[in-house]
């Protein structure tokens, strides 16, 4: 038999976890090229959005961003594995969003080299650059999203 502190006790419990943002269901691995802040400031900005960050410093990157799919050419200093998919670079977080809730057939995003104002380097919204798809079926190569623009998925 249920009492009133135990009904109290419970209901609270079950909307504090329902208040969880639910990305942070999602774990996220952060491969940060050696002694970069930029790669850490974008993991700091992940947990800051409420994911479960953990991190590793990548040993050879060529080789594993390689293992992981990212083709050279769209290559950025750290590399993101979440939710089955691979974000390369500093990925704005609602391109990244996009990817996870919608399921595209990708292998990931990648913001090749170091964009000013990105995400970790300056989290500027007005910056502008493009988030690449890359891998699978579903627009390989293509432009996915265009930060700093009105309408960012606008293809």
């Amino acid at each position: 038999m249920t009492n009133r502190r135990d009904f109290l006790a419970l209901s609270a419990a079950t909307l504090s976890v329902a208040a969880l943002p639910a990305r942070a269901a999602v774990p996220m691995h952060v491969h940060t090229a050696p002694s970069c802040g930029c790669c850490h400031a974008w993991a700091d900005l992940a947990r800051a959005r409420g994911y479960a960050v953990t991190i590793s410093e990548l040993v050879n990157p060529d080789a594993e961003k390689a293992a992981l799919g990212v083709p050279r050419t769209l290559a950025s200093c750290h590399t993101v594995e979440a939710g089955g998919y691979v974000f390369e670079g500093h990925v704005p977080f609602e391109a990244l969003e996009a990817v996870l809730r919608d399921r595209p057939d990708i292998a990931g995003l990648a913001v090749p080299g170091m964009p000013m104002g990105s995400p970790g380097m300056g989290d500027d919204p007005d910056a502008r650059y493009d988030v690449i798809a890359f891998g699978g079926t579903a627009g390989a190569g293509r432009v996915f999203y265009r930060a700093g623009t009105a309408d960012p998925f606008a293809q």
